[in-house]
């Protein structure tokens, strides 16, 4: 039996949800009755206390770790990030086969033209949502890990903002145009996570090639949403405009950070590299890397790498 004391908070929580949600609906409009009672959808409470929860751990997690050896986390990191591979690819197979079944419109698309095919674009979507949720282990393995310097602006910023984010799409605009996005993403977290995931084993790391291809990929994918949602604003539909603007607007802050994140990332590498040529620190002839002197190069670098 629950106590007076938990009974108040309880009725507290529930008082609280009832606010929001009076507020969210005022400000928002009607939300769509086909995600009615669905996990984690009904009330935005969890969702902020998620990420708020999320937020402290990026805070405190590194202060935490500061004195502490850093945790290798190899074998599971392989399992979490095959297990988000298969998951992107379901999710993009699943996207790509719903639009498909329900004549989309590349153009625009509301949300309740496409028939059945509508329903399964949604359920995709809910564990799109919910996908966000569980790519926060990304920045738990890092501080655990200590690796630090991968817990940018950027980092931080698109973890955090996503899950809110996608709460607010599946309960307004839960299908139609907003599939275009997710799809694309889906597809981009196939090459993201199954790289992550083959690195986590020293063995594979001399084969993995396209981490620099995957950026690029994303920017892509940034630049191909604006276009798709810009199309529904020029030839509108039933569709919100408003979720079109704010989506054209995050899209664009993304590709700030993305692209900052990349000249940053590989136009230092590539200045760095042409120093050391210069210095006839890497033996090259007509272009190539000595094999030697790369193979001595390798083998030294596995006997000093400790993961």
């Amino acid at each position: 039996m629950w106590s007076y004391a938990e009974e108040q908070e309880g009725y507290r929580m529930e008082l609280l949800d009832k606010t929001i949600n009076s507020y969210l609906d005022v400000w928002l409009g009607p939300r769509d009755p086909r995600v009615k009672g669905w996990l984690l959808l009904e009330n935005y409470t969890p969702t902020f206390i998620f990420s708020v929860l999320y937020l402290l751990i990026v805070w405190l997690g590194p202060k935490y770790m500061r004195n502490k050896q850093p945790f290798s986390c190899r074998g599971i990191l392989v399992f979490y990030n095959l297990g988000l591979t298969l998951l992107s690819l379901y999710m993009f197979y699943e996207l790509v086969t719903g639009v498909w079944e329900g004549g989309y419109n590349f153009f625009c698309q509301d949300t309740h033209s496409g028939g059945e095919a509508d329903m399964k674009i949604i359920r995709v979507l809910w564990w799109y949502y919910f996908s966000k949720l569980i790519e926060f282990m990304d920045t738990f393995f890092f501080i655990l890990r200590k690796n630090n310097h991968q817990i940018t602006v950027l980092h931080v910023y698109h973890h955090a903002t996503m899950l809110n984010i996608w709460w607010f799409v599946m309960n307004w605009v839960p299908c139609g145009h907003s599939y275009f996005g997710a799809t694309l993403n889906s597809f981009i977290h196939v090459l993201m996570y199954s790289y992550y995931g083959l690195s986590a084993v020293p063995a594979m790391r001399p084969y993995l090639w396209w981490k620099k291809y995957i950026t690029q990929g994303q920017l892509t994918q940034f630049v191909l949403t604006i276009f798709q949602t810009s199309c529904g604003v020029v030839w509108p539909c039933a569709f919100p405009q408003g979720w079109l603007y704010f989506q054209i607007s995050y899209m664009i802050s993304l590709i700030i950070l993305f692209t900052n994140f990349y000249i940053q990332t590989y136009n230092k590498k590539a200045s760095s590299r042409r120093k050391e040529y210069q210095n006839g620190s890497t033996a090259t002839v007509n272009g190539y890397t000595n094999s030697f002197s790369s193979l001595e190069n390798n083998v030294k670098q596995r006997k000093q790498r400790k993961d």
